[in-house]
């Protein structure tokens, strides 16, 4: 299993009148864990394209707990508990680092698609290659 944390501070343009965290911002927030998992595995969204993929996302699930507040810090967990066979599923949860509680939890699903022909196709070499690792030591 692959886990990352990444530590983000709430923008005051993040919440609304009520000083809570706009609830479309934690798919934001989510993307933000993700992009820095992959960065920090040395691969990029850049590196994806330039190798001829996109990646955009199939589907979306948040369950909202409680909300987030202007210039709080905020712990955003993601993890890939699964190896990818066609969809990369990445689990999230987001905690308030300061209050200690979880602000949501969810999960993004995400495809690959050739970006000349535009179809779905299955997870590139490269990019299994850097995930592989993380379940080998798991025994999967």
């Amino acid at each position: 299993m692959l886990i990352h944390k990444t530590q983000l501070r709430v923008r005051y343009a993040d919440t609304d009148q009520m000083h809570y965290v706009y609830n479309g911002k934690y798919i934001e927030y989510f993307e933000v864990g993700r992009t820095e998992m992959i960065r920090k595995q040395n691969l990029t969204y850049k590196t994806i394209e330039e190798n001829g993929y996109l990646m955009p996302v199939n589907s979306v699930f948040i369950k909202y707990k409680t909300p987030a507040y202007y210039d709080e810090m905020l712990e955003v967990e993601t993890r890939v508990e699964k190896l990818p066979e066609l969809k990369v599923h990445l689990d999230h949860t987001i905690r308030s680092t300061e209050r200690d509680v979880i602000i949501c939890e969810g999960y993004v699903e995400l495809i690959f698609i050739n970006s000349e022909t535009k179809r779905i196709c299955r997870p590139p070499d490269f990019f299994m290659n850097v995930l592989k690792p993380f379940f080998e030591q798991d025994g999967e």
